[in-house]
């Protein structure tokens, strides 16, 4: 009889190994291929559409968007088009699908309904023979491999990752990316493999066994790993769990904040951490429980370290305890992550 719980930890710790594959000169030429063509194309803004975890990467993707190529992205609405019927103008744009199974017909019939109108169209997905890539006029393949648990954990990190590596070749126009930024995250494997081996989240799983509300938090890059942490947190664990960025928290959510309400709260070293630092002394007012994710220690506050990086790669590494700390907690509880009640691997939904 397979262990509970056995599926989706050998999936966390596959991510180091994920991490290099994705960077290896097969893959990274791929991407580099389709980052070219997508800079030749010189689209004028990007929509992403994605659902569920996908669409959380598909959030750091439009954040990437934005900061690192100064162009205006956004959150497509699959029932616009699937539901309503609409056919908006996308004959500028770059439309990115983000889906681990590319299987979800919404997500599909957005990108057919896209390029119908003269937009460029990306798959980024698992399964690159998937009907998501076959509509897409480009596709990159995330090479995560088969993922043993229901909740996603190693695909939505390999989405992160190819997103990011296809961001920084667009910006340097052939695709290719600089000599720093590829020495950066060559260092991600190691990094992450560390940032593993840490036990600090089984250790304080216990804490959270009685919990029956928590809120997670973070600003800019920091936002989706928040959201994402939350949804993990409510599929394995059936705890509900209110994501908020930092700055919507301090404008009203915030009063539901108490000692019984355990707050997570991802603090990076660069513009978005340092915001959270009016966020954190307000949460101690509030004598809430509060666990960082972050490269330094906050007065007050228990902390899952990770390696001090970059700001735009540190989701890369700040979702790995909170992994751990879904999986812990969901043991803790007597629950089985790996097969969540009433979820499948692939949602169709239109």
């Amino acid at each position: 009889m397979t262990r509970a719980g056995a599926g989706m930890a050998a999936d966390i710790d596959e991510q180091p190994a994920g991490y290099a594959r994705l960077l290896s000169t097969a893959n990274a030429a791929e991407i580099a291929r389709v980052a070219a063509i997508i800079a030749e194309r010189r689209p004028r803004h990007v929509v992403f559409t994605a659902r569920g975890t996908s669409d959380h990467a598909a959030l750091y993707g439009a954040y990437l968007t934005e900061i690192r190529l100064g162009l205006p992205a956004g959150l497509a609405s699959p029932s616009a088009v699937t539901l309503f019927g609409a056919r908006p103008d996308l004959s500028d744009a770059l439309v990115v699908g983000v889906s681990q199974s590319g299987g979800s017909p919404d997500l599909a019939e957005v990108l057919r309904a896209a390029r119908a109108s003269g937009a460029l169209t990306l798959a980024v997905t698992n399964a690159p023979d998937s009907p998501l890539a076959e509509v897409a006029e480009l596709s990159v393949d995330i090479a995560a491999g088969h993922e043993r648990a229901v909740a996603a954990t190693k695909t939505y990190t390999a989405e992160l990752l190819a997103l990011l590596m296809l961001v920084e070749g667009i910006r340097a126009g052939d695709g290719v990316l600089p000599a720093a930024e590829r020495e950066a995250l060559d260092a991600l494997p190691e990094l992450a493999a560390r940032t593993l081996a840490d036990d600090t989240p089984a250790r304080l799983a216990p804490r959270y066994r009685f919990a029956r509300q928590l809120v997670t938090t973070g600003r800019g890059y920091a936002y989706p790993t928040a959201r994402e942490a939350a949804l993990k947190l409510m599929e394995t664990s059936y705890l509900p769990a209110l994501a908020f960025s930092g700055a919507d928290l301090l404008h009203g959510p915030l009063a539901m904040t108490d000692p019984e309400v355990p707050v997570l709260a991802v603090v990076g070293s660069g513009p978005g951490g340092r915001s959270m630092g009016e966020v954190l002394p307000r949460l101690g007012e509030r004598r809430a429980d509060v666990v960082v994710v972050g490269s330094a220690e906050v007065p007050g506050a228990t902390r899952l370290a990770v390696p001090e990086v970059d700001e735009r790669y540190a989701p890369l590494l700040d979702i790995l305890p909170l992994q751990r700390l879904a999986l812990a907690l969901a043991l803790t509880r007597g629950e089985d992550p790996d097969a969540p009640r009433g979820l499948k691997k692939v949602t169709a939904t239109m």
